[in-house]
C-alpha cells in the first residue's frame, strides 16, 4: 500500500513538473552567445498611404495670407469662426485636393518630405510659411492574450512593438511570446509577420517599429489551449492531489 501511494505521488510530481513552463518561454530579450556584433537599426518616418488622413496647418507672419491654404469645415450661421480643422484624405490615386494648390500627389512621402514639397510650391503665395503635418489615422491594434486588448491611436510616429504591447498591458501569461504575428498593411497590400519576443535580436528586425494602423495579435500557448480543453483549474487539481499523496506517505 505504501509502496503504491509512493509510486502515485510521483507520478502526480511528474505531471506537474511538466506543466510547469520554462523560463526560456517568457523571458523577454534573451542573449545569444553565438550572435555576432548588433545591426544598427535606422530609424525611418512612416510614409503616407493610400487612406491615410493627414492634418495639414499652414501659418505665417502675415495670417490672413496663409487662410486661403487651410481646409476648414464650415462654420454655423452666424458664426465668424472659420470652423474647425479639416484632415486631408489620400485617395485611391495617392493624392489629396489642396486648396489653391490642387491635387496634389503624396502618396509614400514622408511628412518631413511633404513640408518640402509644401514649401517649393507655396513659393509667391506666403513669405516663409510654418507648415505643420501630422498623421491623424496613426493608430495601431493590439488583439489576443494581452491584459487590455483594443486600439491606441499613436501621438508618436515612432512606436516599436515592445511599447505597443506595454501600452496593451502587456502579455498575459498564457501569451505565446515566441511568436506574435504582425499584420501590416500598406495601400492595399497586407504582410504577415512573425516576431519572437524572446529573443534579443527583435531589437534589430526591420518589423521593431510600427507604422499606422499595424494589427499586433499575441496567440495562445499550449498551456491555455490545453485548459480549454480539459478545464482551467487542471493545474490546480494536481497540485493539491500532489499536497495530499505526499500528507498521506509521510503519515503511512
Amino acid at each position: 500500500m505504501k509502496k503504491r501511494l509512493i509510486h502515485l505521488f510521483s507520478l502526480s510530481c511528474i505531471l506537474l513538473l511538466s506543466a510547469c513552463v520554462s523560463s526560456k518561454k517568457i523571458e523577454y530579450f534573451q542573449h545569444n552567445d553565438t550572435q555576432e556584433q548588433q545591426k544598427e537599426v535606422t530609424l525611418e518616418d512612416p510614409q503616407i498611404q493610400i487612406g491615410d488622413l493627414i492634418n495639414i496647418t499652414i501659418t505665417a507672419a502675415n495670417n490672413e495670407a496663409a487662410i486661403p491654404f487651410n481646409l476648414y469645415t464650415t462654420p454655423l450661421v452666424g458664426e465668424n469662426s472659420r470652423g474647425e480643422p479639416l484632415p486631408y484624405l489620400v485617395d485611391t490615386d495617392g493624392q489629396i485636393n489642396f486648396p489653391i494648390l490642387g491635387k496634389l500627389e503624396i502618396v509614400g512621402l514622408t511628412t518631413k518630405a511633404l513640408t518640402k514639397k509644401l514649401e517649393d510650391l507655396l513659393v509667391g503665395y506666403i513669405s516663409d510659411p510654418v507648415i505643420n503635418i501630422r498623421f491623424a489615422n496613426f493608430r495601431i491594434s493590439v488583439l489576443g492574450e494581452v491584459n487590455n486588448p483594443g486600439a491606441y491611436p499613436i501621438l508618436n510616429e515612432h512606436m516599436s512593438i515592445i511599447e505597443a504591447i506595454s501600452l496593451a498591458g502587456d502579455l498575459t501569461t498564457y501569451g505565446k511570446r515566441e511568436s506574435i504575428l504582425l499584420i501590416r498593411t500598406v495601400n492595399g497590400e497586407k504582410t504577415q509577420v512573425n516576431l519572437d519576443l524572446t529573443k534579443e535580436d527583435i531589437l534589430n528586425s526591420p518589423y521593431f517599429y510600427l507604422r499606422q494602423n499595424d494589427i499586433i495579435y499575441v496567440a495562445p500557448n499550449k498551456t491555455k489551449v490545453n485548459s480549454t480543453r480539459v478545464g482551467p483549474n487542471t493545474s490546480v487539481i494536481f497540485s493539491t492531489i500532489s499536497v495530499l499523496f505526499a500528507v498521506i506517505a509521510i503519515l503511512l
